[in-house]
Protein backbone atom coordinates (compact mmCIF):
# COMPACT_ATOMS: atom_id res chain seq x y z
CA UNK A 1 0.00 0.00 0.00
CA UNK A 2 1.30 3.43 -0.94
CA UNK A 3 0.38 6.46 1.14
CA UNK A 4 -0.08 9.54 -1.07
CA UNK A 5 -1.45 11.98 1.49
CA UNK A 6 -0.38 11.03 5.01
CA UNK A 7 -3.14 9.19 6.87
CA UNK A 8 -5.70 10.24 4.22
CA UNK A 9 -5.14 8.82 0.71
CA UNK A 10 -3.78 5.37 -0.11
CA UNK A 11 -3.38 3.30 -3.26
CA UNK A 12 -2.97 -0.45 -3.47
CA UNK A 13 -3.39 -3.44 -5.73
CA UNK A 14 -5.96 -6.01 -4.74
CA UNK A 15 -9.52 -7.18 -4.68
CA UNK A 16 -11.86 -4.29 -3.88
CA UNK A 17 -14.52 -6.74 -2.68
CA UNK A 18 -12.25 -7.65 0.25
CA UNK A 19 -11.55 -4.08 1.39
CA UNK A 20 -13.01 -3.06 4.73
CA UNK A 21 -14.43 0.46 4.37
CA UNK A 22 -17.64 2.29 5.12
CA UNK A 23 -18.33 2.44 1.39
CA UNK A 24 -17.00 0.65 -1.67
CA UNK A 25 -17.50 2.39 -5.00
CA UNK A 26 -18.73 0.26 -7.87
CA UNK A 27 -17.74 1.07 -11.44
CA UNK A 28 -21.24 0.22 -12.61
CA UNK A 29 -22.96 0.36 -15.94
CA UNK A 30 -26.08 2.47 -16.38
CA UNK A 31 -28.43 -0.49 -15.95
CA UNK A 32 -27.23 -1.04 -12.35
CA UNK A 33 -28.02 -4.72 -12.88
CA UNK A 34 -24.48 -6.08 -12.80
CA UNK A 35 -21.94 -6.59 -15.51
CA UNK A 36 -18.30 -7.52 -15.93
CA UNK A 37 -15.12 -6.38 -14.22
CA UNK A 38 -15.49 -4.58 -10.89
CA UNK A 39 -19.28 -4.42 -11.30
CA UNK A 40 -19.60 -8.19 -11.69
CA UNK A 41 -17.18 -8.87 -8.84
CA UNK A 42 -19.05 -6.58 -6.43
CA UNK A 43 -22.42 -8.10 -7.32
CA UNK A 44 -21.03 -11.65 -6.99
CA UNK A 45 -19.26 -11.06 -3.68
CA UNK A 46 -22.01 -8.91 -2.17
CA UNK A 47 -24.83 -11.26 -3.07
CA UNK A 48 -28.41 -10.85 -4.23
CA UNK A 49 -29.31 -8.05 -1.84
CA UNK A 50 -27.20 -5.64 -3.92
CA UNK A 51 -29.04 -6.60 -7.10
CA UNK A 52 -32.41 -6.28 -5.35
CA UNK A 53 -31.46 -2.81 -4.09
CA UNK A 54 -30.28 -1.81 -7.58
CA UNK A 55 -33.58 -2.97 -9.07
CA UNK A 56 -35.38 -0.82 -6.53
CA UNK A 57 -33.22 2.19 -7.47
CA UNK A 58 -34.16 1.62 -11.10
CA UNK A 59 -37.87 1.45 -10.27
CA UNK A 60 -37.93 4.48 -7.98
CA UNK A 61 -35.21 6.92 -9.05
CA UNK A 62 -33.54 5.86 -12.29
CA UNK A 63 -36.03 4.19 -14.66
CA UNK A 64 -33.76 5.00 -17.62
CA UNK A 65 -30.61 3.93 -15.80
CA UNK A 66 -28.00 5.78 -13.77
CA UNK A 67 -26.48 8.47 -15.98
CA UNK A 68 -22.70 8.74 -16.46
CA UNK A 69 -21.12 10.91 -13.79
CA UNK A 70 -23.88 10.26 -11.25
CA UNK A 71 -23.77 8.08 -8.11
CA UNK A 72 -26.32 6.21 -6.00
CA UNK A 73 -25.91 4.01 -2.91
CA UNK A 74 -27.24 0.60 -1.96
CA UNK A 75 -26.59 -1.90 0.78
CA UNK A 76 -23.28 -3.75 0.53
CA UNK A 77 -24.73 -7.19 1.17
CA UNK A 78 -21.97 -9.61 2.19
CA UNK A 79 -19.11 -7.19 1.47
CA UNK A 80 -16.93 -5.87 4.31
CA UNK A 81 -18.52 -2.45 3.80
CA UNK A 82 -21.80 -0.88 4.83
CA UNK A 83 -22.57 0.71 1.47
CA UNK A 84 -21.90 0.26 -2.21
CA UNK A 85 -21.86 3.53 -4.09
CA UNK A 86 -22.58 2.83 -7.73
CA UNK A 87 -21.21 5.28 -10.26
CA UNK A 88 -21.12 5.21 -14.03
CA UNK A 89 -17.97 6.48 -15.65
CA UNK A 90 -17.76 7.61 -19.25
CA UNK A 91 -16.98 5.38 -22.19
CA UNK A 92 -13.93 6.87 -23.90
CA UNK A 93 -14.61 8.01 -27.45
CA UNK A 94 -12.03 10.65 -28.33
CA UNK A 95 -11.88 12.99 -25.35
CA UNK A 96 -14.00 15.70 -26.94
CA UNK A 97 -17.39 14.47 -25.73
CA UNK A 98 -17.09 15.46 -22.09
CA UNK A 99 -15.33 12.30 -20.97
CA UNK A 100 -12.85 14.03 -18.61
CA UNK A 101 -15.63 16.05 -16.98
CA UNK A 102 -17.82 12.96 -16.60
CA UNK A 103 -14.99 11.02 -14.96
CA UNK A 104 -14.41 13.84 -12.50
CA UNK A 105 -18.16 13.97 -11.85
CA UNK A 106 -18.24 10.23 -11.12
CA UNK A 107 -15.64 10.67 -8.37
CA UNK A 108 -17.19 13.88 -7.01
CA UNK A 109 -20.70 12.39 -7.00
CA UNK A 110 -19.44 9.27 -5.25
CA UNK A 111 -17.68 11.24 -2.52
CA UNK A 112 -20.72 13.50 -2.09
CA UNK A 113 -22.88 10.39 -1.65
CA UNK A 114 -20.36 8.98 0.86
CA UNK A 115 -20.46 12.25 2.82
CA UNK A 116 -24.27 12.24 2.75
CA UNK A 117 -24.20 8.73 4.24
CA UNK A 118 -21.66 9.70 6.91
CA UNK A 119 -18.90 7.44 5.55
CA UNK A 120 -15.44 8.02 6.94
CA UNK A 121 -13.63 5.55 4.68
CA UNK A 122 -14.22 5.00 0.97
CA UNK A 123 -12.59 2.56 -1.46
CA UNK A 124 -12.60 3.35 -5.18
CA UNK A 125 -11.70 1.24 -8.19
CA UNK A 126 -10.14 2.84 -11.27
CA UNK A 127 -13.44 3.92 -12.85
CA UNK A 128 -13.70 3.73 -16.68
CA UNK A 129 -10.11 2.56 -17.28
CA UNK A 130 -11.00 -1.04 -18.09
CA UNK A 131 -13.62 -2.00 -20.66
CA UNK A 132 -14.68 1.65 -21.03
CA UNK A 133 -11.22 2.46 -22.44
CA UNK A 134 -10.44 5.73 -20.63
CA UNK A 135 -6.68 6.42 -21.01
CA UNK A 136 -5.08 5.43 -17.72
CA UNK A 137 -2.58 8.29 -17.42
CA UNK A 138 -5.24 10.92 -18.11
CA UNK A 139 -7.56 9.18 -15.64
CA UNK A 140 -4.77 9.20 -13.02
CA UNK A 141 -4.34 12.96 -13.45
CA UNK A 142 -8.08 13.60 -13.12
CA UNK A 143 -8.57 11.24 -10.18
CA UNK A 144 -5.56 12.60 -8.27
CA UNK A 145 -6.61 16.21 -8.76
CA UNK A 146 -10.24 15.49 -7.87
CA UNK A 147 -9.73 13.30 -4.81
CA UNK A 148 -6.85 15.32 -3.36
CA UNK A 149 -8.98 18.48 -3.69
CA UNK A 150 -11.89 16.77 -1.94
CA UNK A 151 -9.65 15.63 0.91
CA UNK A 152 -8.11 19.06 1.45
CA UNK A 153 -11.37 21.00 0.99
CA UNK A 154 -13.33 18.75 3.39
CA UNK A 155 -10.78 17.62 5.98
CA UNK A 156 -13.27 16.33 8.53
CA UNK A 157 -15.78 14.39 6.45
CA UNK A 158 -14.09 11.50 4.66
CA UNK A 159 -11.12 10.45 6.76
CA UNK A 160 -9.52 7.94 4.37
CA UNK A 161 -9.73 7.20 0.68
CA UNK A 162 -8.38 4.01 -0.84
CA UNK A 163 -7.83 3.65 -4.57
CA UNK A 164 -7.74 -0.08 -5.30
CA UNK A 165 -6.21 -1.25 -8.58
CA UNK A 166 -6.69 -4.68 -10.11
CA UNK A 167 -3.14 -4.76 -11.55
CA UNK A 168 0.14 -3.64 -9.95
CA UNK A 169 1.23 -1.92 -13.18
CA UNK A 170 -1.84 0.36 -12.94
CA UNK A 171 -1.03 1.26 -9.33
CA UNK A 172 2.57 2.00 -10.36
CA UNK A 173 1.38 4.22 -13.24
CA UNK A 174 -0.90 6.13 -10.86
CA UNK A 175 1.87 6.76 -8.31
CA UNK A 176 4.33 7.75 -11.06
CA UNK A 177 1.74 10.17 -12.49
CA UNK A 178 1.11 11.74 -9.08
CA UNK A 179 4.83 12.20 -8.54
CA UNK A 180 5.22 13.78 -12.00
CA UNK A 181 2.51 16.27 -11.08
CA UNK A 182 4.38 17.25 -7.92
CA UNK A 183 1.85 15.44 -5.75
CA UNK A 184 2.20 14.51 -2.12
CA UNK A 185 3.42 11.00 -2.90
CA UNK A 186 5.53 9.67 -0.07
CA UNK A 187 8.66 7.68 -1.04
Amino acid sequence: MTELIPEKFYVCTGDITKIQADAVVNAANSSLLGGGGVDGAIHAAGGRTILAACRQLREIRYPDGLPPGAAAATTAGRLRATWVIHTVGPVWKDGTRGEPELLESAYRSSTAEAQRLGCGTVAFPAVSTGAYGFPKKLAAEIVWRTLSEIITENPGSIRKIYLVFFAAKDEELFVKTVRSLGGYACP
